[in-house]
């Protein structure tokens, strides 16, 4: 029943995929706004925090479009039904409203990914000087790693969108987060290049295995020792993010409120 989730998802995402078509537009625009200042933030050096520059520019083309794979709007959605009723609905229905959203998270990601991310990167690479590894096995890691921080970002944003059974309207709440996910993921600004107490802060937080755990994956090729620590990382705030979901959940079922009728 899930995988049929996933099926219907996917094909609702092809009634819009001009927008997605011109996105890649947008993402690469992104992409080069990035790449043209961190290429002036080095200059003449060859390497800063233990990346070259062309491993840098190969990291923002890939978080980019890693990003189009993992990124939705479940909280707004869930958020959403919460205010207008239709979660009741839901709630009666012979399945887990949580897993049907994170399924219906999964077709829309696979439809980005195919779609957006593939197509996208090919053409991001047409543009500027990335380098993609041609190892099987590295790929084969980083596509562990992308479902992983792909679940991370799920639970983040299932997490948000339920609170909105506490304070109803959660939209600054669901911003805030969007921002949090973007600025401290790595996505917008490599880990490696904050200070260090506060990549110990992040250390302890679960953006990091959203995006920049993956990237790093794939861009500086992650073995051995290091991508055992980086699955685990990735693969531990899958478990702990779940028992706040859980909790939260069990106590919302028996302090719902619908608005309206």
């Amino acid at each position: 029943m899930y995988w049929e989730v996933i099926r219907i998802r996917f094909l609702m995402m092809l009634a819009y995929r001009v927008n997605y078509y011109s996105g890649i537009v947008i993402y690469s625009l992104n992409i080069g706004v990035y790449f043209f200042l961190w290429m002036a933030i080095y200059g003449d050096q060859s390497s800063l925090q233990g990346l070259t520059a062309v491993q840098m520019a190969t990291y923002i083309a890939v978080s980019w479009m890693a990003r189009a794979f993992y990124f939705n709007n479940l909280d707004r959605e869930i958020a959403q039904e919460i205010r207008d009723g239709t979660v009741a609905i839901q709630l009666i229905r012979p399945y887990h409203y949580l897993l049907v959203k994170a399924f219906q998270g999964f077709g829309e990601g696979m439809f980005r990914l195919l779609l957006f991310s593939v197509p996208g990167m090919i053409v991001v690479s047409l543009i500027f000087p990335i380098h993609l590894p041609v190892n099987a096995e590295v790929w084969y890691k980083f596509a562990l790693s992308l479902v992983l921080g792909f679940i991370v970002n799920v639970q983040v944003n299932i997490l948000t969108g339920i609170c909105a059974f506490f304070i109803l309207n959660n939209q600054g709440l669901i911003r805030a987060k969007r921002v949090a996910v973007d600025l401290l993921s790595g996505l917008v600004i490599p880990i490696p290049f904050y200070p260090e107490w506060a990549q110990t802060i992040l250390s302890y937080l679960p953006f990091q295995a959203i995006s920049y755990l993956p990237s790093m994956v794939l861009v500086k090729g992650l073995a051995g020792t290091e991508f055992i620590h980086a699955i685990l990382v990735q693969a531990a705030w899958c478990v702990l993010l779940w028992i706040p979901i859980r909790a939260i959940w069990k106590k919302a079922r028996k302090t719902l409120i619908v608005q309206g009728g």
